[in-house]
C-alpha cells in the first residue's frame, strides 16, 4: 500500500528529501575508526571507494552552512581556521571554532570531522 502524496507543489523536493535521508542512513553505516584514520593520513588524493562515497556526499551539500578553510597570514608561516558560510545572503562567513591549525591537511581533517558529526547527528 503506497502512502498518500503530501500536498507539495514540487514533488521533486519530496523525492530529494527521501533520497537524502536514505543516503545518510547508508553512509552512517560506513563510518568506522579505520575510515577516519584513512582520511587523517591522507586528506587529499586517492582514497578508498568507501571514503570517496562519504566525501562526495559532503561535497554536494548546499552552500549555506558549508564549512570552508581560511588561511590566516602570509603564505609562509601561516595558520588555518574553519568558517561556515552564512545561510543569509550578503552575510559574511561565521567562525566555527577558534582553534588555529598549523597545516592545511589538519584543517581539512577537522572539516571532515565536523561534517561527520553533522551526518551522525541528523
Amino acid at each position: 500500500m503506497s502512502e498518500p502524496a503530501p500536498a507539495i507543489a514540487d514533488r521533486q523536493l519530496v523525492y530529494f528529501q527521501r533520497f537524502e535521508q536514505r543516503m545518510r542512513e547508508r553512509l552512517r553505516k560506513l563510518i568506522t575508526p579505520e575510515l577516519i584514520a584513512e582520511h587523517q593520513a591522507k586528506p587529499l588524493g586517492q582514497h578508498s571507494d568507501t571514503l570517496e562515497r562519504v566525501i562526495n556526499f559532503f561535497r554536494r551539500a548546499p552552500m549555506p552552512n558549508k564549512y570552508v578553510i581560511r588561511r590566516n597570514g602570509p603564505f609562509t608561516n601561516c595558520t588555518f581556521s574553519i568558517l561556515a558560510f552564512s545561510d543569509q545572503p550578503g552575510q559574511p562567513p561565521r567562525v566555527v571554532d577558534d582553534k588555529p591549525y598549523a597545516t592545511v591537511n589538519e584543517a581539512y581533517h577537522a572539516v571532515f570531522l565536523l561534517r561527520l558529526n553533522d551526518l551522525l547527528a541528523r
